[in-house]
């Protein structure tokens, strides 16, 4: 089975909001073993509704709508779809009695915009939206299927996970895929495909191969697709295995295991705590490791040491090396480490300072400068990266660098 997502609204289209409801959907979709063949994003007008309407019933068997059915004269999907499918808005009481419902829990007065969210197409299958004024909406074309639903994320997965979901499956018989990620820290792209080349040759024939690279590591989606979902889990995992001696010391074979959640994991396990004291990466280090649930058992806190007076001040770094030698330098950075190590009393600091960019670099230190330290008190190590000129890309590789440093430190001591 094949789905086309279509995503109404200019907002998304001038940059004022991002689209998550598609990648919402298609991970769901996924999981149940439906092909989502193309995800659109359009504009609030008629012309554009009904050409995207038609080419997604013209490929696939679902096509699913988000957007425009606000209490607006800018909200026109309901409108579109209702004459597409040669049909008349009707007052539907049930719709009202639960918009009613909605405004009395909210002790907010009903106005006429909002009664006339009851006037739905007369022969569309209810969504009944308990979030919502606006309710979601089934149309059958022949042997396929349009839904309809509002753009409101909160409100749209609601009704997509406990109405839609369960009618798609129904109709798409027994297919799953099963999807496991391998994350594999520090080899580049092209160095892994070339490293996998072999083992990627060889999967079986209903296996799929990704290959999604961010800062630091690379994560690889294996997919799967059948019938039997333990059987597919099982051959995933016979994969993962054979991976795992081609590249050992780099794999993570759990979905969810971050290089953060792996840190938190051990240094959790171990009653450990942890510390950060950060220039160039601005505190993201430290929210890296609190994205995590339960962070708060192994860290401890940060010193965002931007500049030089908070670096002598707070972490105790002498003044003259940094003069001497920079404030991007090994001296620093391992001074920085220990010194909140010691301040905030952890078993370990980790530090960085760079040149994040877009400005700053000389020709000894370029744009893409960073070191990184990590303290304990048994040694205290340090290194220097040279990454790219992208301040934001800069600033994700330093953490993830940061981590990934002391996830091995922490690994040697335990």
């Amino acid at each position: 089975m094949k789905a086309d997502i279509i995503a109404i609204g200019d907002e998304i289209l001038i940059g004022q909001i991002t689209d998550t409801n598609s990648g919402f959907m298609a991970k769901h979709l996924n999981d149940i073993g439906v092909e989502v063949r193309q995800i659109t994003a359009i504009s609030d007008g008629k012309e554009h509704i009904i050409h995207a309407l038609e080419e997604g019933l013209s490929y696939s068997d679902v096509v699913l709508i988000t957007g425009g059915l606000g209490p607006t004269n800018d909200d026109i999907t309901k409108y579109i779809l209702a004459e597409y499918f040669n049909t008349e808005l009707v007052h539907n009481e049930d719709v009202l009695d639960n918009i009613k419902d909605l405004f009395k829990g909210r002790n907010i007065k009903m106005n006429k915009q909002n009664l006339s969210q009851a006037s739905v197409p007369e022969s569309c299958q209810i969504l009944m939206n308990k979030r919502g004024t606006a309710p979601g909406m089934m149309f059958k074309h022949g042997n396929k299927m349009v839904f309809s639903m509002p753009g409101v994320p909160f409100e749209m997965q609601a009704i997509f996970e406990e109405q839609i979901l369960s009618i798609i499956h129904n109709s798409n018989g027994d297919s799953i895929v099963v999807n496991k990620t391998v994350l594999v820290y520090n080899v580049p792209e092209a160095m892994l495909a070339e490293m996998l080349e072999e083992w990627e040759a060889n999967l079986p024939s209903n296996f799929g191969l990704a290959y999604l690279p961010s800062p630091g590591l690379v994560k690889l989606r294996i997919t799967a697709k059948g019938k039997d979902r333990d059987v597919l889990t099982k051959s995933i995992d016979e994969e993962i295995s054979k991976l795992s001696t081609i590249v050992p010391q780099e794999v993570a074979d759990i979905s969810s295991e971050t290089i953060q959640n792996r840190v938190n994991k051990i240094a959790i396990e171990n009653n450990l705590t942890i510390s950060t004291a950060e220039s160039c990466t601005g505190g993201f280090l430290a929210h890296l490791i609190t994205s995590v649930a339960g962070s708060s058992a192994c860290f401890n806190g940060s010193v965002i040491a931007y500049s030089n007076e908070v670096k002598e001040q707070l972490l105790k770094v002498n003044a003259t090396d940094i003069d001497t030698h920079g404030a991007v330098s090994q001296t620093v950075v391992e001074q920085m480490a220990n010194g909140v190590r010691k301040s905030i009393g952890t078993d370990y600091g980790v530090a960085t300072s760079g040149i994040a960019g877009p400005d700053g670099g000389t020709d000894e230190k370029p744009v893409g400068t960073v070191w990184i330290a990590v303290a304990s008190a048994n040694r205290t190590i340090s290194k220097c990266f040279c990454f790219s000129k992208n301040r934001e890309r800069n600033i994700e590789k330093s953490a993830s660098m940061a981590l990934d440093m002391l996830y091995k430190e922490i690994m040697q001591d335990v």
